[in-house]
């Protein structure tokens, strides 16, 4: 089931260093990319329907495509290394075990877009990752991938590692370009997006880590080959990384399109302790969650999350078994996106911490079933009201609790105990 693409290199030993990474082919791809026009590279890439893997699953070389031509401006890479969302952690396994193929793919990149200056934005909590990300970068520079003739080319590409301070929100794309200015991480209005108007005013290609590491197996071998895997509109393979409650937690390459249960039950293991399924979030804390009957029809790609109302997200699946309380998982989320927030917009400032006093009251044993419908509407009127979409992240997969579970809210109500009980909670 597993499909090794991205994860080519990751079981052999040292792979993080150049001179073992060229052994298996790193850098491999170069001399047959700058032979290429820098148009023949995006539209190969575009032919592989590589779609980026940071969550919108928007297709990169169409991305690229929307880049203003014929300015007097430079443009700029912008390569989202923040991994903030709860549940994901994918792309420290790229930084740690084979970063030479993220620095190939930030080369071809380059090249299709004629970029000179590159920054990697990468959360702060990431020691160890940068720590090997930037001695694979110091690697490069001496072996002269990098630098003022690139790959031996009369192209310079220059990389530069940017730690941000542990904002969730400045994995947002625009929050990270204004982190990387030296302002405070708010997300900015759109547009102007930022492929026409991104980094210092210039156009600028955001992508995901997956999505730029994938680069060197399509210029190797061809967008066919990458098409071979995945289904029609969803192609390739992607890191999944499932936690939660299952025999066997990790980081798995597989082909989109297999289904949900399969991997769950075949490549993680299946639910832990031999206990009952509960829900599955498909893609991270921000994407609704799927009832144990909706897992069961649900396909790991972008159309058949969407058919399901949920998102795939980032690819951090998470299995809930049947002792989960969903009230208390609610509350706990909804801690993590208001703590979060940048606080620029009211809806989102203000909203999330009138939620959380309501999960508290709840689970106080102080709350009515009025305080339960209130919650509802509360992301109703909150969800894509702001700025970005940090409150939707909170307000989506609170909603699906609410409208799947909430049987379990409704059992924390004062109106649904009796007297005793709520003389004893209070």
């Amino acid at each position: 089931m597993e499909v090794k693409i991205l994860s080519e290199k990751f079981d052999i030993e040292n792979a993080h260093l150049l001179e073992v990474a060229k052994e298996h082919g790193a850098y491999s791809t170069l001399d047959k990319v700058f032979s290429m026009t820098p148009t023949d590279v995006i539209e190969e890439v575009k032919k592989s329907g590589l779609r980026g893997r940071g969550g919108a699953g928007f297709p990169a070389g169409v991305k690229w495509s929307f880049l203003p031509k014929g300015l007097d401006k430079p443009t700029y890479l912008a390569v989202n290394s923040d991994e903030s969302e709860p549940a994901t952690f994918k792309d420290r396994y790229v930084l740690v075990k084979d970063p030479h193929m993220l620095i190939e793919g930030i080369i071809i990149c380059c090249w299709a877009i004629d970029c000179h200056d590159v920054y990697i934005y990468i959360r702060g909590e990431y020691t160890s990752q940068v720590k090997a990300l930037q001695a694979a970068i110091d690697e490069a520079y001496k072996a002269g991938y990098l630098g003022d003739k690139a790959a031996g080319q009369d192209f310079r590409i220059d990389v530069t590692v940017h730690r941000g301070a542990g904002a969730y929100v400045c994995g947002e794309e625009t929050a990270l370009l204004e982190s990387i200015e030296g302002k405070k991480g708010q997300p900015r209005s759109k547009p102007p997006f930022p492929a026409v108007e991104g980094l210092y005013g210039c156009p600028t290609i955001i992508n995901n880590v997956q999505t730029i590491a994938s680069l060197p197996f399509i210029m190797k071998n061809g967008a066919d080959a990458y098409t071979a895997h995945g289904t029609e509109k969803s192609p390739g393979t992607h890191l999944f990384g499932i936690s939660g409650h299952v025999e066997k937690p990790g980081m798995y390459e597989l082909p989109l399109g297999l289904p949900l249960m399969e991997v769950i039950e075949q490549v993680a293991g299946g639910v832990w302790k031999g206990r009952g399924l509960k829900g599955v979030i498909p893609g991270g804390s921000s994407t609704p969650v799927l009832t144990p009957e909706e897992a069961k029809t649900v396909t790991l790609d972008y159309e058949s999350m969407a058919a399901h109302g949920t998102m795939f997200g980032s690819g951090g699946i998470v299995v809930l078994d049947e002792t989960v309380d969903a009230v208390k998982l609610v509350d706990n989320l909804i801690d993590f996106y208001h703590h979060e927030s940048c606080g620029q917009c009211t809806p989102c400032r203000e909203g999330l911490g009138w939620m959380k006093k309501i999960t508290k009251k709840l689970l106080a044993g102080k709350g009515t079933l009025e305080d339960i419908d209130l919650l509802r509407e509360l992301c109703d009127n909150i969800e894509m009201k702001t700025v970005c979409v940090l409150s939707a992240a909170c307000t989506m997969p609170v909603r699906s609790y609410l409208d799947k579970f909430r049987h379990e809210f409704e059992a924390y109500a004062i109106d649904n105990v009796s007297a005793d009980v709520a003389l004893e909670r209070n």
